[in-house]
């Protein structure tokens, strides 16, 4: 008996620790999160709305951890958000030539690819766009988790 109670306390403790360690990665961005746009900021971005997208859950590469879902709103000088982003850390937000539903596509047209903006928020965000975006000549939002390499969600505004 003495002989598994050292073994076995250590992979408990062990197992502990690994779940407490996922559970912290995924709760430290909701619980750092900057609060999100409030009603009036969206109400804005509506009015000078050029093209609306949508993200979906039913992506090839979206999961159970890693989906986004509701209505993107682009403008020539900002692209908003209003719905729901699975929480996880350091997300970015790349505007993409063409439609992408897979990691293996995300790194494919990479270099086509403008980052936009990070995105800290998952209920709502509006992302200023930098001079010299222009967003007729893309087609695609696209929310990319840079820490871990991981296609979340994209919509396509555009044809």
């Amino acid at each position: 008996m003495k002989q598994l109670f050292w073994p076995l306390i250590a992979a408990t403790h062990i197992a502990v620790g690994l779940v407490g360690f996922a559970l912290g990665i995924y709760a430290l961005p909701i619980l750092t999160a900057p609060p999100s746009p409030d009603a009036s900021q969206m109400l804005s971005s509506i009015q000078q709305t050029r093209f609306v997208g949508e993200f979906r859950r039913d992506l090839q590469d979206s999961d159970f951890l890693h989906w986004g879902e509701g209505k993107l709103r682009v403008g020539e000088r900002f692209i908003a958000f209003e719905g729901e982003l699975a929480p996880g850390p350091d997300y970015k937000l790349y505007l993409s030539p063409q439609f992408v539903e897979t990691e293996a596509d995300f790194k494919r047209l990479k270099a086509s690819m403008v980052q936009v903006g990070d995105i800290n928020t998952f209920d709502r965000f509006i992302v200023p766009l930098a001079d010299g975006i222009n967003v007729r000549d893309y087609t695609t939002a696209v929310v990319w988790c840079e820490s871990f390499g991981q296609f979340i969600s994209a919509a396509q505004f555009r044809q």
